[in-house]
Parts: C-alpha cells; sequence; structure tokens
C-alpha cells in the first residue's frame, strides 16, 4: 500500500468528506460515554509492567480468561526482573491456558528481558520504546500507554477495527492505517476513552457475527444499520 497522509487515507474511497466524518466519530464517542459511562480496561493489573504481560496474554483471549490467569501468575513473577530469570517450562504452564503459550512465553521472556537490560527493569513511557521491545506492536503499546501512563492513544484490535469499517470511519484493514484514520478524526484527549468505548460496544452489541443493531444504541449514526441513513464506504 502506497504511503498517504492520515487524512488522506481516512476519505479515501468514502463518500462522505472529511467534515462529516470528523462529525459522525465524535457523535458517535459522545453517544457511546453515554452508553459506557463506566467504560475502561477490563484487564487487571497493579503495574505497568503487568499491564503489559497481560496485554500481551490477551491475544486471541478474553480479558475474562487472562483475569483468571494473571494472580498465579504474578505471584510467581511480578516484576520484569523475576519474569526475565524464569524457567520456561514453568511460565508455559502457567499462562497455558490463554492459548498460544509457546509463542506467548517467548514474547514475555523477551520483553522482560529487553526491559531489564535497556530501560533499568522498569516499562518505558514512550510509544517507540514500547515498540522495540519483543513481541510488543501497537495496539499492546497503545495499551499501556493510555491506562499506565495516561498517554492518549487509539487500540485497533478485532473490535475496534469491525467497528470502525460499520461506523464508515475507515475502509482498511491494515491496523496501524485504522489507527491514524481514526487518530484524524477524534479528538487526542479521547483516544484511549473512545478505545474503551468502541471496544465495550463490540464485545456487548455490536458482534462480528450478530451485531445487534434493532438494539443498537448508535444506529442513528451508523451506515451499515438496517435502514441506514448516513452514507456507508464507496466500495
Amino acid at each position: 500500500m502506497a504511503s498517504r497522509t492520515p487524512l488522506t487515507v481516512a476519505v479515501e474511497g468514502m463518500d462522505a468528506p472529511p467534515v462529516a466524518l470528523t462529525r459522525r466519530a465524535r457523535a458517535v464517542n459522545r453517544a457511546l460515554a453515554e452508553v459506557y459511562p463506566d467504560a475502561h480496561c477490563e484487564l487487571d493489573y497493579q503495574t505497568p509492567f503487568q499491564l503489559l504481560v497481560a496485554t500481551v496474554l490477551s491475544a486471541q483471549c478474553t480479558d475474562v480468561r487472562v483475569n483468571q490467569v494473571t494472580p498465579g501468575l504474578f505471584a510467581v513473577y511480578p516484576d520484569a526482573q523475576e519474569m526475565a530469570g524464569a524457567d520456561r517450562d514453568r511460565l508455559e504452564a502457567l499462562i497455558k491456558p490463554t492459548g498460544f503459550y509457546r509463542a506467548k512465553a517467548e514474547s514475555l521472556l523477551g520483553l522482560s528481558r529487553d526491559i531489564v537490560e535497556r530501560y533499568d527493569g522498569q516499562v518505558p513511557g514512550r510509544l517507540h520504546d514500547l515498540t522495540t521491545l519483543r513481541g510488543v506492536g501497537r495496539k499492546t503499546a497503545n495499551v499501556v500507554l493510555g491506562n499506565a501512563f495516561g498517554v492518549p492513544g487509539i487500540t485497533v484490535d478485532t473490535h475496534m477495527g469491525r467497528l470502525a469499517r460499520r461506523l464508515g470511519l475507515t475502509v482498511n484493514e491494515d491496523p496501524v492505517v485504522v489507527e491514524r484514520d481514526l487518530m484524524a478524526l477524534v479528538e487526542r484527549s479521547e483516544w484511549t476513552l473512545w478505545s474503551h468505548r468502541v471496544i465495550f460496544h463490540g464485545r456487548r452489541r455490536c458482534k462480528a457475527r450478530k451485531p445487534e443493531c434493532g438494539a443498537c444504541e448508535i444506529a442513528a449514526l451508523c451506515p451499515s444499520a438496517p435502514g441506514a441513513k448516513v452514507r456507508a464506504p464507496a466500495s
């Protein structure tokens, strides 16, 4: 895909002009704020390192399952120093219920050693630094920054990507491009809360296989809803 500016990417192939897309995105954000006033990160953690680990474990796994696993995991390996020296077999056994446990163990060992060797055992608070850690991409980094450090970020997981396309805010599939599209539409101060609200809605209402359009609180703003009066993305 050719390199393009975020605003161009956001409107390319869309029937709605940039201003209309911005208004739609911000109206959706306001509506979801009323529907989910308590939207938050659903992973349990006490430190930035614990959130980082929990986010890595959440790949292809529910937050509920991760929250069942992490208390036992953090009792044994509470910080980067302890996890960097973990016995691989024991680590794999502790995280096995989250799935893909061998690959996840590799990531956890790698990022823990990186943190110890390069950041004195402390999780860095900058996007660039976080994404240099082994096994850490932009999605994971934005979760940690937004929730543990208060740095605004848009988390593009499967729910965010799905809803952004259904809402006509992007036509892109690449998570990095979707993130840039949304950054051009949503106020920076709202990026983290926007992420929580959209993800809450994706889990509770706008599901992948059977979206509950008839009961959807933001159907009037969605071009994918039956009888929609707002324009959908051009194919």
